[in-house]
Order: C-alpha cells, then structure tokens, then sequence
C-alpha cells in the first residue's frame, strides 16, 4: 500500500543539499517534520552520476504540506518563477519567518525573499488578499503603494494605509 498522502507534492531540485534544505526547512517552521530519506544504489550510476550512499531524497511536511526534496545535481536551479508564500497572522511572526527563511539568503522587495538555497518565499500577512480584493479600489491602490515600498512588509503601516490613515 502506498505511504504518500497527498495526490500532488512539490519536488525541489537542488544540486547535493537536499537533506541539508529539509532539516533546514522543519526547523524553520513549527508545525514541521523530516520524512523519509532514500540514497542512491549502484543502478542508473551512469545516468544519475550519483555515488551509491548519496542521499537521493529527503521527505519532509510543513504545516501539513508535503515536500519531497531531490538531490538530482546541478542542471536545474530555482528562480523566481516559483515561490511559495508563508501568510502570517502577526509582525511577529512575519518577523520570525523574515529573518529566518532569509538567513544566509537574499532579501527582495514586496516581501519576497530568497533563502540560503536560492528557494524564494513570499511573507506575507493573510490580510493582505482581502486588503488587494477590497470592492474599494482606492483601499486596495493604498495598500499596493504602501507594499511596494517595502522590503519585509509591516503589517502596522498596511493597515493604516488599508484604513485611509497616513502610512
């Protein structure tokens, strides 16, 4: 019988750092664990290129997301193209994923990021879907102006733009 129990999970490509980004990513997120870990054998040596031993893949869950993290070489990379987004309730916790997702990575505009894998992440407060879908265009164009000059979004100044306030 099959142990995989979600229909569609992400498989992130890295080069050889695939169970060092697992680990990474559930200790990063609380509601978070390590899945299975499979290496490579002798087979498919001559395609793969991988020694026998090599981790191969690193399962892992966060916030009930499955994610399988593949350790296929250097071909591919990430890019921006793909991200995935991290709502938050509060500055606190937009704080803690801020810092540490972005540890050793790259800060960018609009609360998106890019962690020490070259991953991207967007943090951002759950608000804001409703705040950018608000029937008051004018609401939804304050908020837009005031993201757009941000680079980790504060949720305080969001909201007073969102309620006709001075940012």
């Amino acid at each position: 019988m099959p142990s995989i129990a979600q229909k569609i999970a992400p498989c992130l490509w890295f080069d050889t750092q695939a169970e060092e980004a697992a680990r990474f990513y559930v200790s990063v997120f609380l509601n978070a664990k390590l899945g299975r870990i499979s290496h490579y054998g002798n087979e498919g040596q001559n395609i793969h290129g991988k020694a026998s031993g090599m981790v191969m893949v690193a399962e892992f869950t966060l916030e009930g997301q499955n994610f399988v993290a593949l350790n296929g070489g250097p071909h591919f990379t990430f890019d921006e193209a793909v991200s995935f987004q991290v709502f938050c309730e509060t500055q606190d916790e937009i704080d803690y994923y801020w810092s540490r997702l972005g540890d050793g990575g790259k800060y960018g505009p609009c609360g998106w990021l890019k962690d020490r894998f070259g991953l991207s992440w967007q943090v951002v407060p759950s608000v804001v879907p409703d705040m950018m879908t608000d029937p008051d265009r004018a609401k939804s164009d304050r908020v837009m102006k005031a993201i757009l000059q941000m680079k980790k979004i504060d949720l305080a100044v969001l909201r007073r733009a969102y309620d006709d306030a001075e940012p």
